[in-house]
């Protein structure tokens, strides 16, 4: 059996997919705004920095090798100085997932703002597009901005693999959109460790040598019968070590953290698939469809049928790069 992760499967349901990647060559002064509602950005710096000026009035600069995930979908600008905005300045839209034809899927890596400097700033912007349900609670797991910082040159790659994908039009698109899940997948990576205490509980109890080994359990069959017991057994302690321990990692009992992955699980099936109420309910460890209605609407406010019928006209949310 292939273990599935907590983290595997919350990227299942954000990807890059028909995406464009600008490069932007910027001489000071400018600012960026990001218009495009994505659910996701990333801007990695290659030369330069600026400041990323967020709807709530966050600021954070960012240097050459950070680089930064914005959540969506309130538009936010990255300038070369606060200040900026209110001065003369070359003012650019980084909004591609729109009707305009501007950034056709073939121009990918060719978006050239400005000209080369020394003193430059040299960026590469990719988004993500929502792919159903489970984005959404990848989007909850995350700040409204997290910034990595790494040395320079580990941005690089994408640069060189955004130029060689443009030279190469049979598969460029789908070589670029995945070039872009594998960015994502390295720079929550590296977040996620670097964050400490601001990580999720359940990456912090996959780190730790007496949850992980039922989290993985749980993850890998969460359609078991499991219980306090059983899963301390699987990390070999006692049934009240094991609960006070998971208590104080994950924020919430063991049996709580089972139903709300359950639950989870259940609303991005009921949205992203035919399967019927019955057969969601086993697939998440739920003897009987009543039972199942029963915590489902306990837990999210509504029956899973009106769920998936209030859910139903939604569109996934369009991801936008630039």
């Amino acid at each position: 059996m292939v273990s599935v992760d907590p983290l595997s499967s919350l990227l299942s349901g954000i990807r890059a997919e028909g995406s464009v990647v600008t490069r932007a060559v910027l001489t000071r002064p400018w600012t960026i705004r990001f218009a495009d509602a994505a659910p996701l950005t990333m801007i990695c710096v290659l030369r330069g920095g600026g400041t990323l000026l967020l709807p709530d009035g966050t600021e954070r600069a960012v240097g050459a090798g950070d680089t930064a995930l914005v959540r969506g979908p309130e538009p936010f600008h990255l300038v070369d100085h606060p200040a900026t905005v209110h001065g003369p300045h070359a003012a650019y839209e980084i909004a591609c997932f729109t009707a305009s034809t501007a950034c056709a899927a073939q121009e990918l890596g060719g978006i050239h703002w400005g000209a080369d400097s020394e003193d430059a700033t040299a960026l590469i912007v990719g988004a993500y597009r929502a792919s159903g349900h489970r984005h959404e609670r990848l989007l909850r797991a995350l700040p409204p901005l997290l910034v990595v910082e790494e040395d320079a040159e580990v941005c690089a790659w994408l640069e060189t693999a955004a130029a060689d994908a443009a030279r190469q039009s049979a598969g460029s698109q789908a070589l670029m959109d995945r070039l872009l899940d594998w960015a994502l997948v390295c720079t929550l990576r590296s977040w996620f460790e670097q964050a400490g205490d601001d990580a999720p509980g359940w990456y912090r109890g996959l780190a730790d040598p007496v949850l992980a080994p039922a989290l993985r359990s749980f993850h890998d069959q969460p359609a078991q019968a499991w219980t306090v017991a059983s899963l301390a057994a699987r990390s070999g302690v006692s049934r009240a070590l094991f609960a006070k321990r998971f208590t104080q990692l994950m924020g919430r009992p063991p049996l709580a953290y089972l139903t709300e992955c359950r639950l989870d699980e259940a609303a991005a099936l009921l949205i992203d698939t035919d399967l019927t109420i019955a057969q969601i309910a086993r697939s998440v460890g739920y003897a009987d469809a009543f039972g199942f209605s029963a915590a489902f609407k306990r837990h999210k406010g509504q029956s899973p049928s009106r769920y998936r019928a209030a859910a139903a006209p939604a569109v996934p949310g369009a991801l936008r790069s630039g």
